[in-house]
């Protein structure tokens, strides 16, 4: 994106600055105020309300960027797993969906822990993913294989809970950052944060499987010079591009 983009109109500060702040949020487990003291650092006075405005409005259209280019292209082995959430006082129930690399497929924020939210969630997958998957395993839940027989009869389904860490695990950045900003306000407050903070974040996860260091030092520096919506800014990439040559 550029300056010329229409998403940037009337903006004062440049592309870079935007997407500096906006990558800061998405990738690490750092609060508003956390980025606008980075920002000052840098010599830009953002505002942390400022911040927050960035984050939603650029970070969805990023995020929707995101998703349509990686729709049908993640792996073919999902791992289904739900967690609660409180949010003043009542239990809301947050299922998501990873592939066998650890990449987000999909999240539902949802009132029940039932066949119909178990259902909810399988149809959104197909339809965001566009094809049914190789296996899906889920923990010993049973409204999982109630839901699976109407939506995906046949498709291999493994129920076992050590089977299903990996989505468990998937878990943890939603709670670090759930500590951070004390909690959730809403349940609308919940759907837009996971929303745009999960594409995003897949952009900097890379499976450290069968790769080397300097594999991976290249990839994390690919993401971050990436000309993807969700680049941290050009002022990032030559600075690492200055380190890695010394």
């Amino acid at each position: 994106m550029t300056d010329h983009d229409p998403l940037y109109r009337r903006h004062r500060f440049p592309p870079e600055i935007i997407a500096h702040a906006g990558g800061f949020i998405s990738a690490f487990p750092l609060s508003l105020r956390m980025v606008e003291d980075i920002l000052a650092a840098r010599g830009n006075i953002v505002s942390h309300q400022t911040v927050r405005l960035w984050a939603e409005k650029f970070g969805r259209a990023f995020a929707n960027e995101i998703r349509r280019r990686s729709s049908g292209r993640l792996g073919d082995k999902w791992y289904l797993d739900e967690t609660i959430v409180s949010i003043r006082g009542r239990k809301h129930w947050l299922w998501r969906a990873v592939d066998q690399d650890g990449f987000v497929l999909d999240v539902l924020v949802q009132s029940s822990r039932n066949a119909k939210a178990a259902k909810r969630l399988m149809r959104k997958l197909l339809k965001s993913q566009g094809r049914s998957p190789r296996v899906m395993i889920t923990d010993k839940l049973r409204s999982y294989d109630a839901a699976k027989r109407d939506v995906m009869p046949g498709v291999d389904h493994r129920s076992h809970k050590g089977l299903n860490n990996r989505a468990e695990n998937s878990h943890q950045p939603i709670r670090r950052r759930e500590r951070i900003m004390k909690r959730f306000k809403s349940q609308r407050h919940l759907r837009r944060f996971v929303s745009i903070h999960d594409p995003i974040a897949n952009l900097f996860h890379i499976p450290r499987r069968d790769i080397s260091s300097s594999h991976h030092r290249r990839l994390t520096l690919k993401a971050l010079c990436s000309p993807s919506p969700s680049t941290l800014g050009r002022s990032t990439c030559h600075a690492a591009n200055n380190n890695r040559g010394r």
